[in-house]
């Protein structure tokens, strides 16, 4: 059982006991140094299963986590408050501090998407896409240039922020998120929203990276087949799984669905309306 004798979980939990004494989570000299460090712990490549993790570091898990997740959201409203003051957005994505990473993101997961679907689908949702929608944004500008991408966030705020309809992206908003669902059902509820033989992407977390950002195991992907993942040992923090929907007679081309952190989000989608939504794209397609 890895427990609190760690050094890197030491460090960790150091980093944590600090951040979780912040009151404002938003951009700031302190918020950005402590984040920063916390990345800086997790990113080298660290043998760690967190299913092993004592109780009392999953709960600090957990919580850093959920942490992570709101500081990067105001980050992302930030940014896109500040994009959305000049008359060409696009121009300026620039600006936004981790801006390669999602360059780098976004070809990757092309790459491991071509491999499985070649032909560019007609459709993508995209779950979790915020209030500034990188992923979509590189993927509708480098890579699924004729592709239409519909971005679901289950922050109607966000939704608001992030009106970028002419670069081919739709934003639809969903239902609020909740935090007790249960792992084992969420890729059979996910499922009932796109047919035999679909592609859902999604990102996940290895080693010490998963103190950042939540882990996605194959069997949390009830009837979905796993076909690939990766998991990148650079700067770029997600790992990505790509899965199919089972039985696969063939591959629906029609519809690919990207899911941001699929821990979190997978939470959100155990919501019937939010679901009958994806249908209803799927239908349209």
């Amino acid at each position: 059982m890895v427990c609190l004798r760690d050094p890197l979980i030491q460090k960790v939990c150091e980093l944590y006991g600090k951040i979780s004494k912040l009151d404002n989570l938003s951009p700031s000299k302190d918020v950005d140094t402590l984040f920063t460090q916390l990345v800086i712990t997790c990113i080298p490549p660290y043998p760690m299963d967190v299913n092993k993790l004592c109780t009392q570091i999953q709960d600090m898990r957990t919580n850093l986590i959920r942490l992570c997740g709101n500081a990067e959201g105001l980050l992302e409203k930030h940014y896109s408050t500040i994009l959305g003051s000049y008359e060409k957005p696009l121009h300026h994505l620039q600006l936004f501090p981790y801006y390669s990473n999602y360059l780098k993101l976004g070809g990757l997961e092309f790459d491991l998407l071509s491999k499985h679907c070649p032909t560019q689908p007609t459709r993508l949702a995209f779950v979790g896409s915020g209030p500034l929608p990188l992923t979509s944004i590189v993927l509708a500008s480098h890579h699924l240039t004729s592709t239409v991408i519909d971005n679901y966030d289950i922050d109607e705020s966000a939704n608001s922020m992030a009106g970028l309809e002419k670069l081919r992206c739709c934003f639809l908003g969903g239902p609020g998120g909740d935090g007790d669902r249960r792992k084992d059902g969420r890729g059979g509820a996910f499922g009932k929203a796109h047919g035999p033989g679909a592609i859902l992407m999604l990102r996940s977390a290895h080693g010490a990276r998963a103190f950042l950002y939540p882990v996605v195991e194959p069997r949390h992907l009830r009837g979905f087949e796993v076909l690939s993942v990766f998991h990148p040992t650079d700067d770029v923090i997600n790992s990505v799984v790509v899965a199919r929907k089972c039985p696969k007679p063939s591959v629906d081309k029609s519809l690919i669905v990207c899911i941001k952190c699929g821990d979190q989000l997978f939470n959100s989608l155990g919501h019937k309306s939010l679901i009958e939504e994806l249908a209803v794209q799927e239908h349209l397609c």
